[in-house]
C-alpha cells in the first residue's frame, strides 16, 4: 500500500533521497558521456556536424516516445519495480555497444543510444516526481537542486572517464594522418579506435544490472501524491492543465539549450584549433558552472528568494549569455587556452540553467492531483529537446558556421522568460 508522502519518518527519507540522489548520478554520467561520444563518432564513423549529432537524437528521442508508456509501467508496477525495469533497460543498451563496435555499425550504435534513454525515460519518470513529492513543495528547487550536483558532478566525470578509457596521448597526431592514409589503412585504424569503447561500455552495462538488483532489494518506500485524492481537480486529461502543457514546452526548450551548451563546446572549440584532446575538459567547466549555480540555489532557495523567482532570473540571465555568444569576440586566454571569449559565454550558460529546470518543475505539477503520474510523463517528454535543438544546431553549424548557430539558443531562452513571468499562471484554455 502506498504511503503517503508525509507520512515517510527520517530514515524513509534519508534512504528515499539517497536512492533518487544515485539515480540522478547515472542519469548524469550515461547522459553527458555523449559530449565526447559525439566528437569521437564523428572522427571513428566519419560524419558530418549533422551526422554526429544523430547521438544526441537518438538518445533523447527515447523521451518522447517512451514517455507516456513509462508511466502506464509505473501505474501497474509502482515507482519501485519501475526502477529496477528502467536500470535494466539500460543495461540492455550498453550492451549494444559491442556489436555494433565489432562492426563499425553506426545504426546500431544509435539503437543502443535509444534503449539507454528508453530505461532513463522510466527512471527520470520516477525520479523527478519522486523528488518532487517527498516534502515541502516550496523546497522542491532546492532538493532538485540537490539532485542536480549528483548529475552534474556524473557529468564532470564522465567526459574525463571516457577519455581516460578510449584516449592515447598519441591521438592527436593520429586524428591529423587519417584523412591522409589509404582506405585499407584507414578502415583498420577506425576499427582499432570504436573498438576502445567495447570495454567500457561492457562495464556500464555491468554496473547498471547490479544496480537494479540492489534497487529491488533496498527498503525504497512507495509515495502517494497527497493530492491524488483531493477531488478537487475537474479535469479530463493532463492536455487540460494549461500550466503543464506550457511547461513542458519550456522543458522541451530548456533541456535543448543544455545540451546544446555540452555538447557542442568541444566542437566550437575545434574551429578554433583546439584537438579533441586538448579540449576533452570543457563539458566539465559547463558543467562546474551549473553545479555552483545548484549550490547557490540550495544555499538561497527558499530562505533568501523564492524558486518562482530565482527562475525568472536565470531565465533572463540565460537569455542574455545566449546573445552574446552570436555577437561577442575577442581573444580571452584562461585554463592555459586562449580561445574566441564567446566560448566562455558558451562555459558560463551553464550556471543559470542550474535552476530552471528546478524552477519549471514544481510550477508545471502543481494541482495536477490524480494526473501527477500522467504529468509527470509529459514533463520528461520534454526531453526530446536534447534530441531535436542539437540537430537545428547541426544543420545550422554544415548550412552557416559553428558561431552564427548558437542564435538557436535565443528564442529558447525568450519562450522561458515568458513561462517564468506569465505561462505558468495559466489555469484554463478558455479565454474569459
Amino acid at each position: 500500500m502506498a504511503t503517503s508522502t508525509y507520512a515517510l519518518d527520517r530514515r524513509g527519507t534519508a534512504i528515499s533521497i539517497g536512492i533518487i540522489g544515485m539515480m540522478f548520478f547515472v542519469f548524469g554520467f550515461v547522459s553527458w558521456v555523449n559530449a565526447i561520444l559525439i566528437p569521437y563518432f564523428k572522427i571513428a564513423c566519419e560524419l558530418t556536424n549533422f551526422q554526429s549529432y544523430l547521438v544526441a537524437f537518438a538518445f533523447y528521442i527515447s523521451y518522447l516516445v517512451m514517455s507516456m508508456p513509462s508511466s502506464y509501467l509505473l501505474k501497474r508496477v509502482g515507482y519501485k519495480k519501475g526502477i529496477v525495469i528502467g536500470f535494466w533497460i539500460m543495461a540492455l543498451g550498453a550492451l549494444l555497444f559491442v556489436p555494433a563496435a565489432y562492426g563499425r555499425t553506426y545504426m546500431i550504435f544509435l539503437a543502443g543510444l535509444f534503449t539507454l534513454g528508453t530505461g532513463l525515460a522510466v527512471l527520470q519518470t520516477v525520479a523527478n516526481l519522486y523528488i518532487t513529492l517527498i516534502g515541502d513543495r516550496e523546497r522542491a528547487a532546492q532538493r532538485i537542486s540537490m539532485m542536480g550536483i549528483c548529475n552534474k558532478g556524473a557529468g564532470i566525470l564522465a567526459p574525463l572517464a571516457f577519455s581516460w578509457a578510449v584516449l592515447r596521448p598519441t591521438d592527436n597526431e593520429l586524428f591529423k594522418q587519417i584523412p591522409l592514409m589509404e582506405v585499407v589503412q584507414r578502415t583498420a585504424v577506425l576499427d582499432e579506435l570504436i573498438l576502445r569503447v567495447v570495454t567500457p561500455y561492457t562495464v556500464v552495462a555491468i554496473v547498471l544490472f547490479l544496480i537494479g538488483v540492489l534497487v529491488n532489494y533496498s527498503p525504497l518506500p512507495e509515495i502517494a501524491n497527497p493530492d491524488a485524492e483531493d477531488g478537487k481537480e475537474q479535469k479530463k486529461g493532463v492536455l487540460q492543465f494549461p500550466h503543464l502543457v506550457l511547461g513542458a514546452i519550456a522543458i522541451f526548450l530548456h533541456v535543448g539549450t543544455q545540451v546544446i551548451a555540452i555538447d557542442t563546446v568541444i566542437s566550437y572549440a575545434g574551429s578554433m584549433g583546439l584537438s579533441l584532446v586538448e579540449a576533452k575538459a570543457l563539458p566539465s567547466y559547463t558543467l562546474t558552472a551549473t553545479i555552483i549555480g545548484y549550490l547557490l540555489g540550495i544555499s538561497l532557495i527558499p530562505r533568501f528568494i523564492g524558486q518562482k523567482r530565482m527562475l525568472q532570473i536565470c531565465a533572463l540571465l540565460g537569455l542574455c549569455l545566449s546573445v552574446l555568444i552570436c555577437v561577442a569576440q575577442g581573444q580571452v586566454g584562461w585554463f592555459n587556452m586562449h580561445l574566441d571569449v564567446s566560448l566562455w559565454f558558451l562555459v558560463f550558460i551553464g550556471l543559470p540553467n542550474a535552476l530552471i529546470w528546478a524552477g519549471i518543475w514544481p510550477l508545471a505539477i502543481a494541482g495536477l492531483g490524480k494526473y501527477a503520474k500522467s504529468g509527470s510523463a509529459l514533463m520528461i517528454m520534454g526531453l526530446c529537446g536534447n534530441a531535436i535543438l542539437p540537430i537545428i544546431y547541426g544543420a545550422l553549424a554544415d548550412t552557416l558556421d559553428v558561431k552564427q548557430a548558437y542564435w538557436v539558443l535565443v528564442p529558447c531562452f525568450l519562450y522561458i522568460v515568458y513561462y517564468a513571468f506569465w505561462g505558468h499562471r495559466i489555469k484554463s484554455w478558455s479565454v474569459k
